[in-house]
Formats: structure tokens, C-alpha cells, sequence
């Protein structure tokens, strides 16, 4: 062995030491001069370098190559590369025989390569330089590999680019605006959700450019605030106002905080912008809100308190401080025992803790310690505000000076005659005072309706209330002609129940009777109220399908949700035209399954179509939202189709418009097929005249509204049944255990039993007793997923005399009398 390969270092010493006559090559003094030569060169490389000569790649290396193939080495040294790279010989082997036959460099950086060097199997990556050592005859001897393992940096750059990939990922998922900016404060990256809501595009937003979309009036504090923020590197938070896609603001917060490297230099911020316009507008209200409620609190004379639902007082008027003098937040809390006299306070905290505990309303008279020092008689009172599961959310209360009141008692007790003039101007101003707080206490509840709710109550309202007002006036003078006075009353009245009627339609919260129907039968009956509803100016053709299928609806509802459709077309055919309302069998495929919203299948359609003015795209679009109608004010509710759409909704079906400007409009309904045995029920049909009954039907009417139940009483006994009255299940059920009755008439939703828990004892006590609910709403008590309970008989809040005749008559009676 010559002296440069044995100063090869430790591969050096390796080949001066093996025995290559075993090896391929054969003895060391049989190598050609350019095998020894080019051994002599690699093994005195600092790079990592391994050669592969001859036909069978016999493999040569040195010291820095070593470590790449782990425990390969030194097995590998001059054995051919096809024994020790088997894992990997159908990819490395074409690379060798590229450069050896063509006598081409192959070049290529990362490039990955499977190989089994520490006992299991691993991708690496190398940088590769492979080219040909040529031999004394000029033909390609052997392959020159100079490799660079690139392992651990493209591995590097494969995790910063899977992170990058789930933090955009996750950016553009997220509820929230997100966005990367760098040192120099320019945005590198906006989450998809910054686009979608601002109509930028990538290239607008790019660096500063998303300061574009910030509101003129903004853009100098913002800025401000980001580049501040990006010379300290401290975290910051800001409110501005960002434009929408459809061109309008909304405000938005965003936060933002710094991004470091590994040795905490910083590299800009990452950031969240959030839409909080909803929020800032509910706060808006609820300051405004708050602001009014103030203003009427502190503008009458009774002082207004209010607590939390444990009874913690947190709220005073200006009334109260006026009154006792005490500084303001003294009284919060159990502090206003402490201005009640002595004697009074144990009694007034018994009778607070009763009404906390049960629910009932507080009502009190004690003597409260006057700013001069003297204790004065008030009148407490307070109802709890319940939400719609009957949970207290607060209590409001008043305390009214009374001492002038009970003076008077005291002096009345001497001499009645000579004060009970006085006493009853004192006691109006009392009554007076008192219903100026069962006012205040009301627009709490009041001030909840919204928009088009509030809109069409407060019309119907006014007609209500105008009307009582010119009835009491004209009664008060005598004068008896005062029918329209009450017909514009129970107008009012009914166009209100109407309207809620139909708020629980479009909700889908209405409870449903439904019956298997034939819908041709039920349109053609309807031919002559739609005659009388639409007026001779409209021609109506009912057009029939042979073979049509049952449906499974509320017949009522059905009428009515055609009514609605018919009358809309009226409306828009002022000047007359022909309404079509046609029926057929509809079957709905997985592509329109998709469009309709429906579960593919059978369904029964009901066209209506008219020849009026038609509709514009945008305006179809819009037409089966609540409150919105085209008409003119005071011409319509915008309720209409709403309560259609809510009804088909609730029945499984679904309504599609198909409208033209100066065309007409075609709205069709599509309800599922009914595939039972079940014969159809014939078209409803309202009865006429108000039936009687007669004294020996005992009807029990169990009503915790004391009004509803007085109303409900009287009405019955005014029909000629004999009535028993209670206010809750408990006392209904003590009658009932000793009584028997003919009818049991229960409000479903009480405090404590409800009427469904009422009516299942009773009948047990009383095997064959009727029942017949009422209910203003209820979700979940007769009523399971929008449908009644199956021989269930309910009579819907408000009723008139004449619905509440005619109910009570056919449950008697054992009469299918459809709502």
C-alpha cells in the first residue's frame, strides 16, 4: 500500500489493512493508476465522498461519508453497493448507470433516498454530485459521488411548512379574522374570512393595503396605534370601523401579539380581527334602554327598586335617596333593612324571604325612616320578571308614601263622615300613583317587541285602546251609540291574535292537528269562499289531477295557507284576472332534493297561480321573510306568506315561487305523500250559530289567570252549563276527588301541577271524563314536535264566546270538530 492512501486517515488504514484478492478488485497492485489515484484524492476530502467502481459498484469511501451509512460501515468497504444498498438499489442503481454508460454528471439538491443505515427505515436527503471517473482506455471506470446530507434542514423546512400549512388551515376555519404581519409592519398573510368580508382581493390587502378597507375617519388612529405597537413589540388591542363586501361598516376589535424567533428577536405580530357590530349595537340598545327605563323610574313619584333573583338590591331611583337621604349604594344589598323602623324589620324580611322562596308577589306596609329623621308608612310592593321557561330573572318593586293614607285611617276611625271626601281624593291619587308603576313595571316586557313585531301591535293596539277610550267617554255622557266603538275594539283584538296566530306559524311552534286528506276534494270545496273572498273581478279555475295522492295535514291550516296565497294574488291583480289553483302528484329526485331542501320521494303539489303584476327576482327572494310585504302601509302585515312557509315547513313540505314581472306569480306547495290505509277526512267545515248547554253538564274550568278564569266562568254559565272554578291543579283536583263532572277546561302551562298532570289524575279518578286544554303557547306539554298528542282536544288562547261555544259543544258531544 502506498503512503497517500495510508494517510488517508481512518479509511485510509482500513483499505491499507483489508485483503482485496477477496474483493472484486482484486490485489491493491493490480489497481489501475486512476483507481489509486482518485482513492488518493477522496480519502484526503474533508467532503463527504464514496465511489463506486467497476461493473459491480464496488464501493470505496471516506471518513466524512462513513457516518451517512450508520452501521453499513465498515460492512460496505469494497464490497459491491448492490449487497449493502439493496433497500435502496432500485433507485440508486439507475443514477449509476446513467453517469457510467452516458459519462454524464448527474446532478440534484435534497434529493430523498430510502435507506435502512441505523437498523430501521428512514428517508434522508443529499445534496448529489455523481460523475465519472474515466480509465486509462478513456471509458467510464467508475461512478464519483460527492454528497452533502441534507437530512436535517429539509426535515426543518418540511415542519416550518406543515406548520404554516395548519396555521392557515386552522386561520381560515376560524370564526375570526386572522393575519400575519412582519417586522417592518407590512401584512404577509389575511385568513379567507378577511377577504370574504371585506370584497379585498390578496394583491389590495397585501403589506398596507388593507388599511384601505378601514373607515377614512379611522385610518389615522389605527395606524397609529399598529405602528406604535410595532416599534415598542407589545401586544395591542383596538376598536375601529371596517368595510363590508356589501359596502357598509361594521365596527370591529382587533388584538394582536408579538412574534418572536428563537433567540426573541422580533418578527412582526399575528393578529385576530372580530365583527362585533351586533354587539355594539345590542349595547347600544340596551344603554338606550337602560337610559329610558331610567327616565321613567326617576320621573314619577313612587320609589323604584329592583333586585337580582336571590333578592340582592342593586337599583334605586333618584325617589328613594330623595326620600330617605341616605348616601347612593348604602341601601344596595341587605342594606335597606337598615332604613326600615325597628319594629318593622323582622316582619318585612319573613314576608320577602316568603315571596323570594315561592315566586308569589311581595306586599308589604312599614314604616321607613324619612331624610328629616321621622319614620313615615309606605305601601311595598314587587312582581318577579320571569323568562319564557318561568325562571325569576329580576324582581322590580315600589315603595309608596302612605303616611297621608293611614293618618287618614286614623281619623276615619273618629269621624267617617266629616273625611271620606278626603279620603277618596287621596286615595285616587294613590290609585293613580300605584297604576303610573304597573305602567313602568310593563315596559319592561314591552320593550323587548322589536321591529315589525312591535310595528303591527302597537297599530292594532291603538285601535284597541282607542276605542275603549271613545267607548268610556260616550258611556260616561250616556250616549249608547257606541257599536262601532266596540266593533273597532274586538277588531283590534282579533287582528292581534291573528298576528301572534301567525308569528307560531312561521316559527313552526303552532300546534298542528293533522288528518289524512284528499286535496282535491278540500280545494274543490273551498270554491265558493274563495268566490266570496276574491270578488267577481277575478276568475277562479280549479284544475283537478286524476289519481292524486293523500296528504297528511291540519285541514284548517291548509285552508287557510290557501286562503292566503289566493287573496295575495287578488292583491296583485288589481284590476282583475284569473287565479288557477291547481293540484298534482309531484315526485322530487336527489338533484332536487337538494334545490327544494325536501328528502327525495312522493309529494302532492298545490299550484296557485295568478295573472297580476308579478314579482322581480329580488322581491321573490324576500317574499316568505316576516314583515315583508310590498304593499302599501296599513294594506298588509308582511305575514302572509311567512305563515304559509311556516306551516308547509312544519308539515315536511316546502313552497317554491316562481314569479315574472307582468306575468304573474305561480307559488307552489309541496307536501309529502300520506302512504296509510287511512280513509280521507272530509274538507273542514266552521259550524254555524253558537250552541247552548244545559245546567246538569258540570264543567270544571281550571285557570290560573284570575281574568281568563272569571271570562271563561262567566262565559260558560252564560251558555247554560253549570260551572266550578279553580286557579291551580291542586285546588282543581281536591274538586275533582269530590265532585263529578262532565268536562274538565284546563289551562296547560300553570305554576306547580300542570294542566297535562291535572287531566292524567283526573281521568283516573273519574274514568270517561272529558277534557279539553287552552293555551296561549305551549312546546312540549300536548303538543310534541309541532303536532297534537293523539286524542287531544285543545282550544287555542284567545278564543271568543262563539269558539269557545262551539269547542266545548263538540268535545261533549264526541263531534271532530277541526280547529
Amino acid at each position: 500500500m502506498s503512503k497517500p492512501i495510508a494517510r488517508g486517515g481512518e479509511l485510509g488504514r482500513l483499505i491499507s489493512e483489508l485483503d482485496w484478492s477477496a474483493t472484486p478488485l482484486g490485489p491493491f497492485r493490480h489497481w489501475s493508476t486512476a483507481l489509486r489515484t482518485t482513492v488518493g484524492l477522496m480519502l484526503g476530502s474533508k467532503a463527504q465522498i464514496v465511489m463506486f467502481w467497476g461493473p459491480d459498484y464496488v464501493a470505496l469511501y471516506n471518513d466524512a461519508y462513513a457516518p451517512t451509512i450508520g452501521l453499513k460501515h465498515p460492512r460496505a468497504l469494497g464490497r459491491p453497493a448492490r449487497e449493502n444498498w439493496s433497500e435502496l438499489w432500485d433507485d440508486l442503481e439507475p443514477l449509476l448507470d446513467t453517469v457510467r454508460l452516458t459519462g454524464e454528471t448527474v446532478f440534484a439538491k435534497d434529493r430523498p433516498f430510502y435507506i435502512e443505515r441505523h437498523g430501521y427505515p428512514e428517508t434522508v436527503y443529499f445534496d448529489i454530485s455523481y460523475s465519472a471517473v474515466f480509465g486509462e482506455d478513456d471509458a467510464v471506470a467508475g461512478v464519483l459521488c460527492i454528497v452533502s446530507e441534507t437530512t436535517e434542514r429539509v426535515l426543518g423546512e418540511m415542519k416550518v411548512r406543515e406548520s404554516e400549512r395548519r396555521f392557515r388551515t386552522m386561520a381560515d376555519q376560524a370564526p375570526v379574522m386572522m393575519w400575519v404581519s412582519n417586522a417592518e409592519g407590512g401584512c404577509e398573510y389575511l385568513s379567507s374570512l378577511w377577504y370574504a368580508f371585506t370584497g379585498q382581493t390578496e394583491a389590495e390587502a397585501a403589506d398596507f393595503g388593507w388599511i384601505a378597507a378601514v373607515h377614512p375617519d379611522d385610518r389615522d388612529g389605527i395606524m397609529d396605534v399598529f405602528m406604535t405597537a410595532n416599534r415598542t413589540h407589545g401586544p395591542f388591542q383596538t376598536e375601529y370601523r371596517l368595510r363590508r363586501a356589501d359596502g357598509g361598516y361594521s365596527r370591529v376589535i382587533s388584538s394582536a401579539a408579538p412574534r418572536l424567533d428563537d433567540d426573541g428577536a422580533f418578527m412582526g405580530f399575528v393578529g385576530s380581527v372580530i365583527d362585533i357590530q351586533e354587539r355594539y349595537e345590542a349595547e347600544r340598545l340596551l344603554r338606550e334602554s337602560e337610559a329610558r327605563f331610567q327616565a321613567i323610574a326617576n320621573s314619577i313619584d313612587p320609589m323604584v327598586w329592583s333586585t337580582r333573583p336571590d333578592g340582592f338590591h342593586d337599583y334605586f331611583n333618584e325617589r328613594w335617596y330623595e326620600f330617605t337621604g341616605v348616601p347612593r349604594g348604602t341601601t344596595d344589598g341587605e342594606g335597606w333593612a337598615g332604613v326600615f323602623h325597628p319594629e318593622d324589620q323582622e316582619r318585612s324580611w319573613r314576608i320577602w324571604r316568603h315571596s323570594l322562596e315561592t315566586g308569589e308577589p311581595y306586599h308589604i306596609e312599614y314604616r321607613l325612616r324619612h331624610r328629616s329623621g321621622a319614620y313615615r308608612w309606605v305601601l311595598g310592593r314587587a312582581q318577579a320578571v320571569r323568562d319564557g321557561e318561568g325562571r325569576i330573572t329580576r324582581w322590580f318593586g315600589t315603595c309608596t308614601d302612605i303616611q297621608d293614607i293611614v293618618d287618614a285611617r286614623e281619623v276615619l276611625a273618629r269621624s267617617r263622615e266629616e273625611l271620606e271626601a278626603e279620603i277618596e281624593r287621596r286615595t285616587a291619587r294613590l290609585m293613580e300613583a300605584e297604576g303610573a308603576i304597573r305602567q313602568m313595571q310593563k315596559m319592561e316586557a314591552v320593550g323587548q317587541l322589536s321591529g315589525g313585531i312591535a310595528h303591527d301591535f302597537n297599530n292594532m293596539l291603538s285601535v284597541v285602546i282607542g276605542s275603549v277610550q271613545m267607548l268610556e267617554k260616550r258611556l260616561a255622557r250616556g250616549d249608547r251609540d257606541v257599536q262601532r266603538y266596540v266593533d273597532g275594539a274586538l277588531d283590534g283584538a282579533r287582528r292581534a291574535a291573528s298576528l301572534t296566530q301567525r308569528l307560531l306559524a312561521f316559527s313552526r311552534q303552532q300546534p298542528l292537528d293533522p288528518a289524512v286528506v284528499q286535496p282535491d276534494r278540500l280545494v274543490a270545496g273551498m270554491s265558493d269562499l274563495l268566490t266570496r273572498a276574491l270578488g267577481e273581478p277575478i276568475e277562479v279555475e280549479i284544475v283537478a289531477s286524476a289519481g292524486l295522492w293523500k296528504i297528511f295535514v291540519d285541514p284548517s291550516q291548509t285552508e287557510n295557507a290557501i286562503l292566503n296565497l289566493a287573496v295575495n294574488a287578488r292583491d296583485a291583480m288589481p284590476d282583475g284576472g284569473r287565479l288557477t289553483i291547481e293540484t298534482a302528484n309531484a315526485y322530487i329526485d336527489d338533484e332536487l332534493s337538494r334545490e327544494f331542501d325536501l328528502p327525495a320521494g312522493q309529494y302532492v303539489m298545490i299550484a296557485v297561480s295568478d295573472t297580476g303584476t308579478g314579482m322581480s327576482d329580488e322581491i321573490a327572494a324576500r317574499a316568505f321573510d316576516p314583515f315583508f310585504t310590498t304593499k302599501e302601509v296599513g294594506k298588509g302585515t308582511g305575514l302572509g306568506l311567512s305563515q304559509v312557509f311556516g306551516f308547509v315547513r312544519q308539515s315536511g313540505g316546502n313552497a317554491k315561487i316562481y314569479s315574472e314581472l307582468g306575468h304573474g306569480t305561480t307559488i307552489k306547495l309541496y307536501l309529502p305523500r300520506y302512504y296509510g290505509e287511512q280513509d280521507a277526512v272530509p274538507p273542514p267545515r266552521v259550524p254555524t250559530g253558537v250552541p247552548a248547554g244545559a245546567p246538569h253538564e258540570i264543567i270544571l274550568v281550571v285557570e290560573d289567570d284570575d281574568r281568563v278564569r272569571a271570562y271563561s266562568v262567566e262565559a260558560l254559565q252564560d251558555l247554560g252549563y253549570s260551572v266550578l272554578e279553580a286557579r291551580n291543579g291542586e285546588q282543581g283536583l281536591s274538586i275533582i276527588e269530590e265532585r263529578a263532572i262532565t268536562l274538565l277546561f284546563t289551562d296547560v302551562v300553570m305554576p306547580g301541577m300542570t294542566g297535562r298532570q291535572l287531566a292524567d289524575t283526573a281521568v283516573r279518578i273519574q274514568p270517561g271524563l272529558k277534557v279539553l286544554y287552552t293555551t296561549g303557547y305551549t312546546r312540549n306539554a300536548v303538543v310534541h314536535n309541532g303536532v297534537l298528542d293523539p286524542g287531544t282536544q285543545l282550544l287555542p288562547k284567545p278564543f271568543s264566546l262563539e269558539q269557545l261555544a262551539r269547542k266545548v259543544r263538540a268535545v261533549l258531544d264526541g263531534v271532530a270538530l277541526r280547529r
